[in-house]
């Protein structure tokens, strides 16, 4: 049987046929270094569209300190604004028309959420700065949880798919509601009858997990290394094509017999209309994170994909995604 590849698109095609079965002061220009003169960049500020502790206040804050320890930028300010799956921070963003010293962390859960919320504000309004990493999705548990094994999880949500309940830290139509809709596909469960329970970003998902709302959780598996390592949480598989080195232990789906692959991606985008000298600070200061030593071990630590692009060519795929997901959602009746 052909692996299901959820790469970059995130397997889009494949979901279409689920179908069928704190605002800040703004940073003026004369408050920012460019770093054009050598020295770091000062005055940036990167914000977090949704709650701490997901994944992308880990990626963003994160960037930061490589950043900052690499001598690239100098008080990079990160600051979360929740709400709406992304969409507040993504309306702020828009608003700050020609602020070149904002830029705000995102990935797909944004894409999808600008259409289930009917957010007014699109990703395509943005300045596309970089596309950072892709990270394999995790099936989760709390310590005590019955399920031993994916198996085990899969047997149990077989045999009840709407009284076994399923957290995820984006809206419909992000990567944590595409999962187990395609884990579900995948198994034999018809993804209608799946018990989806919303979470504003991994931050809010977590506690949903450990206090036992949800029977188990789907996510970027870096959300919860925390708490793996503390014995909170166990890990029943990943969802990546190899076992991941920051969880040698924890079996693919593939492994398991389950034939599905997939796989997240994190960027950055700025307000529309900034200027082409700030665009390049931004995209400056961002290569040099991706070129250090420090994001390199970052990268492995935390076992994410590097997979860098900037400006026009993440404008393209941004474009790409925008369309793919608004295809899907129109499908599903959520857009």
């Amino acid at each position: 049987m052909a692996t299901r590849r959820n790469v970059l698109v995130m397997g889009l095609a494949a979901a279409t046929a689920l179908a069928l079965g704190a605002c800040g002061a703004t940073a003026g220009k004369d408050e920012a270094g460019s770093g054009s003169d050598g020295k770091p960049v000062s005055g940036l500020r990167l914000m977090v569209p949704n709650t701490p502790g997901g994944g992308y206040d880990t990626t963003a804050r994160t960037a930061a300190k490589v950043m900052e320890d690499a001598k690239i930028a100098t008080g990079v300010q990160v600051f979360n604004l929740p709400g709406a799956g992304g969409t507040v921070g993504l309306q702020r963003t828009v608003n700050e028309k020609g602020n070149g010293k904002l830029a705000m962390q995102m990935g797909l859960g944004v894409v999808g959420a600008s259409y289930t919320s009917k957010s007014s504000a699109t990703l395509t309004q943005t300045t596309p700065l970089a596309k950072l990493i892709e990270e394999a999705g995790a099936i989760v548990v709390p310590k005590d949880s019955p399920y031993k094994t994916i198996n085990d999880l899969v047997a149990a949500w077989k045999a009840n798919p709407k009284g076994i309940a399923v957290g995820g830290g984006s809206s419909p139509g992000g990567p944590d509601h595409l999962l187990p809709m395609q884990l579900a596909k995948t198994v034999g469960i018809d993804p209608k009858q799946v018990n989806f329970v919303s979470y504003d970003g991994g931050g809010e998902l977590l506690p949903a997990v450990l206090g036992g709302k949800v029977a188990f959780g789907a996510s970027g598996f870096g959300e919860f290394l925390d708490q793996v390592e503390a014995g909170q949480i166990r890990v029943l598989a990943v969802t990546s094509e190899a076992p991941i080195e920051a969880l040698k232990d924890v079996p693919t789906l593939k492994s398991s017999g389950i034939d599905l692959v997939f796989t997240n991606w994190r960027g950055i985008v700025a307000p529309p209309g900034i200027s082409d000298a700030d665009k390049k600070v931004w995209i400056d200061a961002l290569t040099k994170m991706h070129e250090s030593e420090q994001w390199k071990a970052e990268l492995t630590k935390r076992g994410w994909t590097d997979a860098f692009i900037t400006g026009d060519e993440f404008g393209t795929f941004l474009t790409e995604q925008d369309k793919a997901v608004a295809d899907v959602l129109k499908q599903l009746g959520l857009a």
